[in-house]
């Protein structure tokens, strides 16, 4: 019948042409830079390994760091005694918030790569498409962010403590050297895991390093009451100097200088010396020394 559609017309169905998926030339590069999301990755797991037993991680760090304060407050601090104008408490809180940033910076970029070599599973952090700075920064990052609440954490409690006054006199000096000094242990942290075969020998850092070094830099004196042949090896130290600029950013003195020109260069010295040992630690990431080889 001629009103009826032919065969050819009933399965004439008009085509659609599939969509051409365009992949990347072989060897050609596809994350271009900086691999933003590997980055992000990373550090968020190294954030959320710490956060998952922040009890351990954060809030025993801080309370063992304000029993320092109740210990030096009451076998020092009777008598109304001041250092640099203000009482004993007031003195030595912002040093000790400063020394348990440190502290808790090298403790947690020391680890992930020294419990990778131990337990076999060092390949999860080198496979990925990740370069040298870009794990070095997430790692470094995931540190920082520890020390960061633990000094929030001991910063709260201290503002609760009875006689001490935590008012900040100025607050580029608070921020400037609690970060310098964060990240200067947190680059030695990774260092130290890369060297580091066991955990003794991550112990050994800490035990005759780092702990040496934060106690006798000034946190709990003044090293204008040391002999000048112990001066010179305190301004050899530079825990000195983040303490004691740390310390000016709260009471708007310090043993470095009550000049604004003298806490200036120590942040600046500060600066110097962490690119300098970050650009150490990157060599030696990028070699492979004693994790590809």
């Amino acid at each position: 019948m001629p009103d009826q559609p032919s065969a050819t017309e009933m399965y004439d169905v008009p085509r659609t042409e599939t969509p051409k998926r365009s992949f990347p030339v072989k060897g050609e590069p596809v994350i271009h830079k900086v691999n933003w999301v590997g980055l992000k990755t990373l550090y968020m797991k190294e954030v959320r390994r710490f956060f998952k037993v922040h009890t351990q991680t954060i809030w025993a760090p801080a309370l063992t760091t304000l029993l320092f304060l109740v210990i030096f407050s009451i076998a020092m601090g009777r008598g109304g005694r001041e250092v640099l104008g203000v009482n004993f408490a007031t003195f030595v809180a912002p040093g000790l918030i400063v020394m348990g940033m440190m502290q808790n910076a090298f403790a947690n970029a020391s680890f992930s790569f020294l419990a990778g070599k131990i337990q076999g599973t060092i390949i999860d952090y080198l496979m990925p498409p990740l370069s040298e700075g870009e794990l070095m920064l997430a790692m470094t990052g995931a540190a920082v962010t520890r020390a960061i609440l633990v000094g929030l954490a001991l910063y709260a409690a201290m503002l609760l403590w009875p006689g001490v006054d935590m008012s900040i006199a100025h607050p580029w000096a608070v921020v400037w050297f609690g970060l310098m000094g964060a990240i200067f242990l947190a680059v030695l942290g990774l260092l130290t895991s890369i060297w580091a075969d066991k955990f003794d020998h991550n112990a050994a850092i800490t035990n005759f390093v780092v702990a040496p070094l934060s106690l006798l830099s000034g946190t709990f004196y003044v090293i204008d009451n040391l002999a000048p042949a112990f001066q010179a090896v305190s301004r050899a130290n530079p825990f000195f100097y983040v303490i004691s600029g740390f310390r000016f950013g709260f009471l708007g003195q310090s043993d470095i200088g009550n000049t604004n020109a003298a806490v200036l260069q120590s942040a600046l010295g500060l600066g110097v010396l962490n690119i300098a040992l970050a650009a150490f630690t990157y060599a030696v990431l990028k070699s492979g020394w004693k994790l590809k080889s």
